[in-house]
């Protein structure tokens, strides 16, 4: 095939980051390519199975209040990833060998092979849950008709380019709402942080990437960092 035909064939083909939503990540947002901002807020969970009924009645309570507290849509998102424990297993290999006392040692060892038996049996997973928060600058909107809203499923969306001084002018509207919503997760108990750039690329890249989503570590939640 001639180098003029390669060509005309890449540009018959547009990469897989033109069907994506998001134009950039930037100062802890995500701009999206409509000019829409969203920010990802990390939370921790809570074992509701394990609270007392009188406890699980006041979750319930605080969720349905937390729920009807704010005026603008959220998206919540749970993300499921196989555990991966290879770090554990070797700290454990590390300290069998350092082991003096032999019954010790031999406990270590059984509990690393019983741990090591168990990942292979059973496919165990974490989970991280995420509440996704919008901020739609007021635009007019015109009703499409369905046939162009199909069409634009297949072809490459078209960016609108959100100047900086309209990033600085919407970026405190969206900040104000993911202090309320942590505010109000805080109320319940619940750990919430906001994802900064770094953390907001991988979390984006783990997600349209499956195939080497395994491959990469995921940062602690207590080693975020989220002061900026």
């Amino acid at each position: 095939m001639s180098d003029k035909k390669k060509t005309s064939k890449n540009k018959n083909n547009p990469s897989t980051q033109k069907f994506l939503p998001i134009a950039e990540i930037r100062d802890d947002m995500v701009v999206l390519k409509d000019g829409s901002l969203r920010a990802v807020i990390l939370v921790s969970s809570v074992n509701f199975a394990l609270k007392s009924e009188d406890e699980q009645n006041a979750i319930i309570q605080a969720y349905t209040q937390f729920l009807n507290s704010f005026e603008f849509p959220v998206q919540i998102v749970i993300q499921s990833r196989k555990l991966d424990i290879d770090e554990y297993l070797k700290r454990l290999e590390k300290r069998e060998k350092e082991q003096t006392n032999e019954l010790l040692k031999m406990q270590t060892r059984e509990y690393r092979q019983y741990i090591t038996e168990l990942i292979e049996l059973a496919d165990i997973m974490s989970k991280r849950f995420y509440v996704v928060v919008p901020y739609q600058p007021g635009t007019k909107r015109t009703k499409k008709k369905f046939m162009d809203r199909v069409q634009e499923l297949f072809a490459p969306g078209e960016v609108i380019q959100l100047k900086k001084s309209q990033f600085e002018k919407y970026r405190p509207h969206l900040a104000r709402r993911v202090d309320f919503l942590i505010s109000g997760l805080g109320a319940m108990g619940l750990k919430a942080i906001n994802l900064d750039t770094q953390s907001l690329i991988e979390l984006y890249y783990n997600t349209y990437n499956p195939d080497t989503y395994d491959q990469q570590e995921l940062v602690p939640i207590d080693k975020l960092n989220v002061d900026k």
